[in-house]
């Protein structure tokens, strides 16, 4: 893969960019409404902050007992499934006068059926555009998702403001039907990457393979805690501006834009590898500003250059996936998307609790320490190859195509 260009000219990738679109733009929207509903009903940042990352806690079940369905289902009955079932769920939390425990079971259902859904993906774009390419599509679908989150948290601020968050859950559930249909009609039908069946002793069994080695284990580990961290000062946005947080979620997924874009097409590979640990702490710095509580434009501007560090995860993506095998690359990546999104749920309860007891500046400046602290903890076990090497440098490919692919 030499551009973008070519990703689109790659078959069955247009239609699952577009599926994913759709899914991101109604998680944006449906988070949002779904975070100010709870909190005008409860006046809690706890609660808040759950309502919109704590499904996620809800990924390490998953983790532990589903994961192994990733790569013995069929890729485009399972994306399209996942999202029907989104689609369904959040229509259900639109109706009127739902107590929010009930709510709460829907998320958490629905947060065990999305653990599945990172290791479909990511297992299908690996498939679709071999590992050479993953890192470029990759850095598309994260570009998507922050062009998806900067207009899908602008627009569900409006639509809560002058509509009511209900009717913008349902917006929500519309953009998810639209992602299933998208995936149905547009995905072809493709065997499963492994075969038998399903099990919770074949996930046990897969997890220990990948956990086993120590390059993937800290790899992991650096994918999963200081950006969870961060997303614990998130979840406080609802609660620190109330009245600005669409804003400061546009401009943190404007952030995150950036960074996925200078990383995954503008740097050379030698480059980038160097840039894993510096991206992370990049990431928490700038949260620390929030102790002298500043106002909306100081803080706007610290949470967009903080989200540049985003970029770190696909560094560390490309790295671990040149070290997993095919026939497992749907349940490594999937763990990996569970392994985040649970650190994020156990991130926004943390924070939340924090918050609860002394102030959402505080506890985002305390999340933000805890994220520079592991950063530097886990740095001093990787490997000097791991910051020093691209691993596609270790492939068969000639010089002048390992380059092509992704600085032009």
């Amino acid at each position: 893969m030499r551009s973008y260009s070519d990703l689109f000219r790659t078959r069955e990738f247009t239609p699952l960019f577009v599926s994913s679109c759709f899914r991101n733009a109604a998680s944006t929207v449906g988070g949002l409404a779904l975070a100010t509903l709870v909190y005008r009903a409860t006046d809690s940042p706890l609660l808040s902050a759950l309502s919109m990352f704590g499904p996620q806690l809800a990924q390490v079940v998953g983790a532990t007992t589903l994961l192994s369905a990733a790569d013995r289902l069929p890729p485009r009955a399972a994306t399209a499934g996942i999202a029907l079932a989104f689609a369904a769920g959040t229509a259900v939390m639109a109706i009127p006068g739902l107590p929010v425990w009930a709510i709460f079971v829907l998320l958490l259902l629905l947060g065990l059926i999305q653990s599945l859904g990172g290791g479909v993906l990511w297992g299908l774009v690996n498939e679709i555009l071999a590992k050479e390419g993953y890192l470029l599509g990759r850095s598309v679908f994260n570009m998507m998702s922050g062009i998806a989150q900067i207009a899908g948290f602008a627009t569900g601020g409006v639509l809560v403001a002058f509509l009511s968050p209900r009717v913008t859950l349902l917006m929500a559930a519309a953009l998810y039907l639209a992602s299933a249909v998208t995936a149905r009609v547009g995905l072809t039908r493709r065997a499963p990457r492994a075969s038998g069946r399903p099990s919770v002793a074949q996930t046990w069994r897969t997890n220990a393979r990948l956990w086993s080695s120590p390059d993937r284990r800290t790899l992991y580990l650096l994918l999963w805690i200081p950006n969870g961290l961060i997303v614990g000062c998130e979840s406080l946005y609802v609660s620190y501006a109330p009245s600005r947080a669409g804003v400061l979620f546009a401009f943190a997924a404007f952030g995150m834009f950036v960074g996925d874009l200078v990383t995954g097409r503008l740097l050379p590979p030698r480059v980038r590898a160097r840039l894993g640990i510096p991206f992370l702490l990049l990431l928490a710095t700038p949260y620390l500003v929030f102790v002298f509580r500043p106002g909306p434009a100081v803080a706007a501007i610290a949470v967009t250059v903080a989200s540049v560090g985003f970029g770190s995860s696909l560094i560390q993506q490309e790295r671990l996936v040149s070290l997993i095998p095919d026939e497992l690359s749907g349940h490594a990546l999937g763990l990996h998307t569970a392994g985040m999104l649970t650190m994020q749920g156990v991130s926004a309860a943390l924070a939340g609790a924090i918050a609860q007891l002394t102030s959402p500046p505080t506890a985002m400046t305390v999340m933000a320490v805890a994220s520079i602290t592991v950063t530097l903890t886990l740095a001093l076990t990787l490997p000097r190859s791991a910051t020093r090497r691209h691993p596609v440098e270790r492939d068969a490919l000639p010089r002048t195509e390992q380059r092509a692919g992704l600085d032009r």
